[in-house]
């Protein structure tokens, strides 16, 4: 809850760079109940209560000692799957900067060494470039299109599919994107 007012003026500031990419709640069906965004306090509260129930792992990412983004792991699924999905948002102001690709990173690492988590997939319309490059950058796989896939900015958007598996990082995702950045010193 003490970050409300430093997420409050990063979404403000960001909100024309965010509203492309950023989930909206479709129209009800007719009769249907009619749904609103959730306050911020809501919001937390259902982070918090996703994550005690074991279904969700959500982070707020600082950039030099500021809130500059968000990272969720979400719909996580036991059994024989082992899996959930990552969804993210960065503040325009430190883009490029290799912050969200090292969020990722630790996340997945997080997931599959700590958590047991088997797969994680990161679905992103096709036309976020920058957030594909985020997947890419750390060899994440294309797997194929889903049609149609969430309501994002008005409407039923596709998604591309990227996905790794705890099998494809054996020294850890962190480790695979250090030693891929240029300049970075090699152990």
């Amino acid at each position: 809850m003490r970050d409300q007012h430093a997420w409050r003026e990063v979404n403000r500031r960001n909100r024309d760079w965010l509203r492309p990419w950023e989930a909206t709640i479709p129209p009800p069906p007719p009769g249907g109940p009619v749904t609103h965004r959730p306050t911020y306090r809501q919001m937390v509260r259902h982070l918090r209560a996703e994550a005690h129930a074991g279904r969700m792992l959500p982070f707020v990412i600082e950039y030099q000692g500021r809130l500059a983004g968000q990272l969720t792991v979400a719909g996580i699924t036991w059994g024989s799957m082992c899996s959930a999905h990552i969804g993210y948002w960065v503040d325009e102001a430190v883009a490029g900067r290799g912050v969200m690709p090292t969020a990722v990173a630790l996340a997945v690492d997080h997931c599959f060494r700590s958590v047991g988590l088997h797969r994680v997939e990161v679905c992103i319309r096709p036309e976020n470039l920058p957030s594909r490059r985020v997947v890419e950058k750390l060899g994440f796989r294309e797997e194929g299109l889903r049609p149609r896939y969430l309501h994002i900015d008005g409407a039923w958007r596709d998604h591309l599919v990227y996905a790794l598996t705890a099998e494809e990082v054996p020294e850890g995702l962190v480790q695979r994107w250090h030693r891929s950045r240029p300049g970075t010193p090699q152990k």
